[in-house]
């Protein structure tokens, strides 16, 4: 009876050993999962710049970020793990475009965000400009409004920090009027940053469709032209983004959604 106890024990230890054996993991299984491991740990940080200007130039109007070109890449970004900074030239609050606001220009994104108090009071209570670092974000990303052709076009601050984002290869991305931003940006041999690139913007005709052409300071499309891009365009009110190395531009505010997925996938690459 003893010597069939000391068997059956011996039996067990065997088995439990096997059974662990065929547990071990190949060395080629661990390094794909901490591989693996790696990828959902890593964090996307992503800068968006607003305008700070509210004047439409001497019209007594207000004017500032377009609503929905904020908040379709946004909750595109959010909703896939991006971490969120947005800064603006002064701080604080950044000005809304009346305009943006209203029921005509209403959409799924701009009603959750009207219902989402965390982003409102993120906008409400932007960083400064100049407190950013580029080092700190894997992209940044410009929505229009006609407030950009005023401050941004000309904001050394932010000229500055998209030269940077430039140098080090990162995705920068502008929709609608935002490309304004670019206008004395210049690359790392002194040209225009648009030159010879594929670009786009707000067009001349879009513009001259909600009555701006005489108020704005200067056309989007004009200056993208000017400065040596490769402009195009599709049909007024269209949706059109177009990538250009790390460059990435959409026309209008239909197009924020390609921006937005231009900019995902340059930065997952």
């Amino acid at each position: 009876m003893k010597s069939l106890r000391i068997a059956v024990l011996l039996l067990t230890v065997i088995t439990l050993s096997g059974c662990k054996d065929t547990k071990k993991e190949t060395p080629s299984e661990k390094v794909s999962e901490e591989k693996n491991e790696f990828k959902k740990e890593k964090e996307m940080n992503i800068l968006f710049v607003l305008t700070s200007h509210d004047k439409l130039g001497d019209t007594g109007k207000k004017t500032g970020f377009w609503v929905e070109e904020f908040a379709n890449p946004y909750y595109t970004l959010l909703d896939k793990g991006a971490n969120i900074t947005i800064a603006t030239p002064q701080g604080g609050a950044a000005p809304i475009d009346p305009s943006s606001d209203s029921p005509d220009a209403a959409t799924e994104d701009t009603e959750r965000f009207n219902n989402d108090a965390e982003a409102k009071e993120k906008i409400a209570n932007t960083n400064v400009l100049a407190d950013m670092n580029p080092d700190d974000f894997d992209a940044v990303f410009y929505p229009g409004g006609h407030g950009p052709l005023w401050d941004l076009a000309n904001d050394a601050t932010s000229i500055a920090l998209i030269e940077k984002f430039n140098v080090q290869e990162k995705p920068i991305g502008f929709v609608c009027h935002a490309p304004a931003a670019l206008k004395n940006v210049k690359d790392a041999h002194g040209n225009p940053i648009v030159k010879d690139k594929k670009v786009t913007g707000f067009t001349n005709s879009e513009e001259a469709a909600v009555g701006l052409t005489d108020v704005v300071p200067f056309l989007v499309e004009d200056m993208l032209n000017k400065n040596g891009g490769i402009y195009s365009k599709k049909d007024d009110w269209a949706a059109y983004a177009i990538q250009d190395g790390n460059l990435i531009t959409g026309q209008n505010p239909a197009s924020s959604e390609k921006v937005a997925e231009l900019l995902l996938k340059e930065i997952e690459k």
